[in-house]
């Protein structure tokens, strides 16, 4: 038993926020898997690297270019994102079964330029959902304003949605309240699972950027702090909502608690610990998504504690303390979800260049 396996006696799950078919099809997966992972998530960023950096799509490509020449790039990226998406989750089947589906499972996201059109997200996220055709996908829709109704939409009819691109209190309200609202119109809420992906470390890059610029010892001592305050609130949000009243009737039709999901935990300050959003956000019915290189950091040197419920009047000081400095938190995280949308639907575009160049190449 490892590091990883205590973190499941915490309660929370670490999925891998990384895919590709070398680690897939040769046994890297399966090896994290006996480590202790136990689900997968993808974002565009992440396919680009993954075709545009190697070979290993190459034979697909060509074959589905041979098979249908006018096909086009994003047609193609999601016939190879589908067969990525397909093998991770039958890696991950066993876990999926083990524990009953609440784990197991791999992420797949509509295309980032739906993130404000309710109806195409829907649209898109039915097709992919048929195309993998594997119960243990999760369809990930940004919490956007129109987000939110698509992400009901989909759990009413039992399709698996892992919220994302959310960053603050109000994404995390909307999103709790589309899931409570989606699951309570499905015929089985029993087979439903969902995730509210919260993005940790970029809240502190904005924040940090804006208490620099104050320059006080106050301003400054609160540097790396606010992101994980912020976590934690939002953590005893969601304890309020899904051990209360409010979810007791969908608790006893079977539904499942919505467990929140920390995204975007890899460190970007070197002046901080490489394990800060691991070590610092451990509690019960929780997943932690991690890049190769922090769930390596945390394989080597993490430290399992029960972080999350910790020192909560802490993180509530901290949060007044940033808003009495100026700092308007839910503004920072507006712009940092516009910024999330953008960043994705440029790496998509990226995605569908390389793609485009790819079959330049291999098409001729």
């Amino acid at each position: 038993m490892g590091i990883l396996h205590d973190l499941q006696q915490q309660g929370q799950s670490v999925w891998q926020d990384y895919i590709e078919r070398g680690q897939t099809r040769g046994g890297g997966l399966q090896r994290l898997i006996e480590a202790g992972v136990r689900g997968v998530t993808s974002n565009p960023s992440i396919f680009e690297k993954a075709i545009g950096g190697s070979a290993a799509y190459d034979e697909q490509i060509r074959a589905i270019l041979e098979a249908s020449p006018a096909i086009d790039a994003q047609a193609m990226f999601e016939l190879l994102a589908v067969e990525d998406i397909r093998e991770a989750a039958d890696v991950l089947r066993p876990v999926f079964d083990a524990s009953d589906g609440l784990d197991g499972y791999v992420s797949l996201e509509v295309s980032p330029h739906l993130a404000h059109d309710t109806q195409g997200t829907i649209a898109a996220a039915q097709r992919l959902w048929q195309a993998v055709d594997r119960p243990n996908l999760m369809i990930k829709v940004p919490a956007t304003a129109e987000g939110i109704p698509a992400i009901e939409a989909l759990l009413a009819v039992g399709i698996n949605v892992n919220a994302t691109l959310m960053f603050s209190q109000n994404h995390y309200e909307a999103v709790a309240a589309a899931y409570l609202r989606g699951v309570a119109r499905c015929d089985q809420p029993r087979q439903i699972a969902s995730v509210a992906s919260l993005f940790i470390s970029r809240v502190d890059s904005a924040v940090d950027k804006q208490l620099e610029a104050i320059g006080t010892d106050a301003a400054l001592a609160l540097r790396g702090r606010c992101a994980i305050a912020n976590a934690k609130v939002i953590y005893q949000r969601f304890r309020q909502l899904f051990d209360g009243a409010e979810f007791a009737a969908l608790r006893g039709r079977g539904a499942r608690v919505q467990r929140p999901l920390w995204g975007s935990t890899g460190t970007k300050n070197p002046a901080y610990s490489d394990v800060l959003y691991v070590d610092e956000l451990i509690g019960p019915d929780t997943v932690n998504t991690l890049p190769p290189a922090t769930l390596k950091a945390f394989l080597e040197h993490g430290h399992v504690a029960a972080t999350l419920t910790a020192q909560l009047p802490e993180a509530r000081q901290v949060l007044a303390q940033v808003a009495a400095l100026g700092i308007d938190l839910e503004a920072v995280c507006a712009q940092l979800q516009r910024e999330g949308v953008k960043q994705f639907a440029d790496a998509y575009d990226q995605l569908l260049a390389t793609l485009r160049q790819k079959r330049a190449v291999l098409g001729n």
